[in-house]
């Protein structure tokens, strides 16, 4: 009998991404992740896989070939820093591909009808990953990996992006593409700098890509109204045949990071809503950034409770007015009535 939620995650001594300890991308962030699924009470409907390897033809589906094979001699070499902000171990080519193969497994167990909710639990993260170039704690752009390869086989595909960071990577590699929607909810200003609520797709993709940049002190009431007055219209405008959730749960109001002001109960209401934008079995979580070990773990098992109909809520949602005219601005813009 199938398991309601397939959770991909390396076992322990597979993650071999190891970051220097002040880094805030650290190998503990997937075992808060991972802690939110008993606390949440989901044991007894999580089955655990392992993922698989990413090949270098999948990588290279969004990334430049000459990229893919200069961080596999990168890491082969000792690795090091690869940017201010990014760092590549010796081990980081292998885990770095078992994230974008976390996802790739997702979407293969979805297929197969062996899970309801699919969650890939890799590392490093994936959306500020451009074709070319590492950024922002990220190597290989995991959730574009898998809707390329959807999108080749005739499939439409949406990605909305919680993360409190716009992912600038994601939205380079489809933003000209019909075939992939990309939205992203985000603090601006913020690094990396970009989402403007202006870019909204290239010639061949002009309604395929939105930005909803909100200030900080953003809430959940306010995501909320985002996700009912402008993601869900605009999602089932394009009628997307999957839906991937790049779910960094660092929009949390405890995350050092940014500021923000989700709950862990915000995203479970985030979830349900954008679940029900697509046939069932066709959702998948990717987890992307999250620095608070606690809003981590209680946010991961709160969006995967809520997806299964349960109802873990560890602390109550957040209410207030702050970003609404983000929402009003995305209106006019899209002409949302």
């Amino acid at each position: 009998m199938a398991s309601p939620i397939a959770v991909f995650a390396t076992s322990d001594g597979l993650d071999q991404h190891v970051t220097p300890d002040w880094h805030p991308e650290r190998p503990g962030r997937l075992d808060a992740a991972l802690a939110g699924i008993p606390a949440a009470g989901l044991n007894d409907a999580v089955e655990y896989r392992e993922p698989r390897l990413a090949t270098v033809a999948e990588l290279s589906l969004v990334h430049d070939a000459a990229y893919v094979d200069g961080i596999e001699r990168f890491c082969g070499a000792g690795g090091g820093d690869l940017d201010p902000d990014t760092f590549a171990a010796p081990g980081s080519w292998a885990t770095a591909r078992l994230a974008a193969g976390a996802v790739l497994g997702a979407v293969e167990a979805l297929r197969s009808e062996s899970c309801d909710v699919a969650f890939a639990a890799g590392r490093p993260p994936g959306h500020h990953a451009v074709p070319d170039r590492a950024m922002g704690f990220c190597l290989f752009n995991n959730v574009a990996v898998a809707a390329a390869q959807l999108a080749e086989q005739g499939q439409r595909v949406a990605i909305v992006d919680w993360d409190v960071h716009h992912g600038n990577g994601t939205q380079d590699m489809f933003y000209d593409d019909p075939r992939v929607l990309y939205v992203s909810t985000h603090e601006a200003p913020l690094y990396p700098g970009t989402g403007r609520a202006d870019e909204t797709g290239g010639p061949n993709a002009p309604r395929g890509n939105l930005n909803l940049p909100f200030p900080a002190g953003t809430r959940g009431d306010v995501f909320r109204r985002a996700v009912d007055e402008v993601i869900s219209p605009v999602v089932s405008e394009f009628a997307p045949d999957w839906l991937f959730i790049s779910a960094g749960f660092d929009a949390h109001r405890l995350d050092p990071l940014a500021g923000l002001e989700l709950s862990s109960a915000d995203y479970a209401d985030l979830a349900i809503r954008l679940q029900s934008l697509v046939p069932a079995r066709r959702t998948v979580v990717v987890l992307e950034g999250g620095y608070d070990f606690d809003a981590l773990s209680t946010s991961t098992g709160a969006t995967l409770s809520a997806m299964i109909g349960e109802d873990y809520r560890p602390d109550a949602v957040s209410t207030g007015d702050v970003g609404l005219p983000t929402i009003a601005a995305a209106k006019q813009r899209w002409e949302i009535r």
